[in-house]
């Protein structure tokens, strides 16, 4: 069996390594001159690239481009700077090793004892919006390559990847030299960094493919811990909040007061937002167990749109609201705040809070208030942890449009309802999404009057949908997640007084179920399409 490559006894001691050159490049150039004050008051010399270099020699220090060193100019835009002998060998070299330390010399190369490198803004662009090639453009190349020879070389160089380590280089730079301990540890913050930066391309690279005839063949989820909390949904479970990366959702979202969050509170959070940000128009749902208890858009002519929606969401089932999660799909004002005083709820999620509104809620000192990010945006995939793997979906939206395939809808009983009842009608039909299977919607004038939810058969769910919305199921219309299996569900809503209902069709009964709505001269709309939500 052959030795090892380097006899150990070649190796010499470099716990303190003094700083004599310094390679900068880096894309977020916060306290860099900081930093530049520290190594030009220690002698060191600062070799650096493109903007990083302009920045340093604007200020009044003395630079030496990389160009210099390799003998070879910026080319392709910037995409080759740094890929080159002249620099890698410099990041490499062992000088431990009497044998690289004379290579180094017979080549004319000098080495680097601190790295600072980050990387191209290529989450933050992602985040922005942009697509194609402005994205792949943000896809670092040299940048991960000088960090990962740095890191690997740890017993020579240090690697710096963030702004945050500056303090302590600093230091170092000012009492002699970095040390074997802070280079190591810089070392693994520098191979996490690359790390996650690979996951976030190639999490990109895999979505972008999710338009295509098949989803990806590999799947990379990156998350890291946010938080740990008190407790899961038990008392006796451990929890805790991660962070996705490229993630724009509630577990982005920024806590302006209250307790602590929980985690049913997260997953009721997750539901509201599902529920009201379906809605155009302002909207508000209230959430409790991950259910509805009741969803709405704003009156007609409200004066105060949002504040509107919460009241007659609230309407829907007062009791059930009592500790509940609410969402709001608007700014939420002083006049919804004020009406929310006396009525306990654990946390409310909005896009933002006017000042005023903020003021009430500090009265409710428990109350968590959170706002969005304002970057947030529902999901394109719904990913789901099974018994050792996971599930990944589409994740089910209803299209912008849907006024316009809603003229699709098969009418396969009654008459075209006028103009407004087709807006309660798509109202309806958006919130059964929200609700858990088999979900049953009662609504009137775009708000819900009764949801029946979470029951083992449709004909449950109906009956206790017409229990919630008592008086008021008369005149309303009902949207069914699926299609009904029989004709005894729509037979109680329309025992109920239902007008309309809206379903998706597709049993193997559907002549007997439209048989029951044309005897009671109720209208009965086909979507085609379904909306389970387990």
């Amino acid at each position: 069996m052959a030795g090892p490559r380097h006899d150990p006894a070649l190796y010499r001691d470099r716990d303190v390594v003094p700083v004599r050159r310094a390679l900068v490049s880096v894309s977020d150039k916060t306290d860099l001159l900081s930093l530049a004050t520290a190594l030009a008051d220690a002698g060191v010399e600062i070799v650096s690239t493109g903007g990083s270099a302009t920045l340093l020699r604007d200020a009044g220090y003395a630079v030496t481009d990389v160009s210099a060193i390799t003998g070879f100019p910026e080319s392709l835009d910037g995409r080759v700077k740094t890929l080159h002998p002249s620099v890698h060998a410099g990041l490499l070299a062992d000088l431990r090793l009497e044998d690289h330390e004379q290579q180094l010399a017979q080549l004319g190369i000098e080495s680097f004892e601190l790295v600072v490198v980050n990387l191209y803004p290529f989450v933050e662009t992602v985040r922005s919006g942009a697509q194609g090639d402005d994205v792949v453009e943000q896809i670092d190349i040299g940048g991960p390559a000088m960090v990962r020879a740095s890191a690997k070389n740890y017993a020579n160089v240090a690697i710096v990847v963030s702004p945050e380590s500056y303090a302590s280089v600093i230091e170092s730079v000012r009492a002699g030299g970095t040390s074997l301990v802070q280079r190591r540890e810089l070392a693994a913050r520098a191979f996490a960094h690359t790390a996650e930066y690979d996951r976030a391309v190639a999490t990109w690279f895999a979505e972008g493919t999710l338009t295509a005839k098949d989803l990806p063949a590999h799947l990379t989820i990156k998350a890291e811990r946010l938080a740990t909390l008190r407790y899961g949904e038990n008392s006796h479970q451990r929890a805790a909040i991660y962070t996705r990366t490229g993630g724009h959702g509630i577990a982005q979202a920024a806590q302006l007061q209250g307790k602590e969050m929980s985690y049913n509170n997260y997953v009721d959070a997750d539901a509201a937002l599902r529920a009201a940000f379906d809605m155009i128009k302002p909207a508000v749902a209230i959430i409790k167990h991950a259910n509805p208890c009741g969803i709405a858009v704003a009156a007609p002519s409200a004066l105060d749109p949002i504040a509107s929606a919460h009241l007659r969401a609230h309407e829907c089932d007062p009791v059930s609201a009592f500790g509940g999660v609410i969402a709001a799909n608007r700014t939420v004002t002083l006049k919804m705040a004020e009406n929310l005083r006396d009525i306990f709820t654990e946390v409310i999620v909005a896009p933002d809070f006017e000042p005023e509104a903020l003021e009430v809620f500090k009265l409710k000192k428990n109350l968590r208030v959170l706002r969005l990010p304002v970057d947030w945006q529902q999901e394109r995939m719904d990913v789901r942890l099974v018994s050792g793997g996971l599930l990944l979906q589409d994740a089910d939206r209803f299209p912008d449009d849907i006024e316009s395939v809603a003229k699709d809808w098969q009418l396969v009983s009654g008459e075209q309802p006028a103009a407004d009842e087709m807006q309660n009608l798509i109202f309806a039909w958006k919130s059964c999404r929200a609700v858990k299977s088999n979900a049953i919607v009662l609504a009137k004038g775009s708000a819900t009057v009764g949801i029946g939810m979470g029951q083992v058969n449709r004909v449950d769910s109906c009956r206790l949908a017409v229990e919630r919305a008592g008086d008021r199921a008369a005149g309303s219309v009902a949207a069914s997640d699926a299609f009904f299996p029989f004709a005894d569900g729509p037979q109680v809503l329309i025992d109920a007084g239902i007008t309309t209902i809206i379903q998706p069709g597709g049993s193997v009964r559907d002549a007997e179920v439209i048989e029951a709505a044309r005897a009671a001269n109720v209208t009965m709309f086909f979507t085609g399409e379904r909306h389970f939500f387990h």
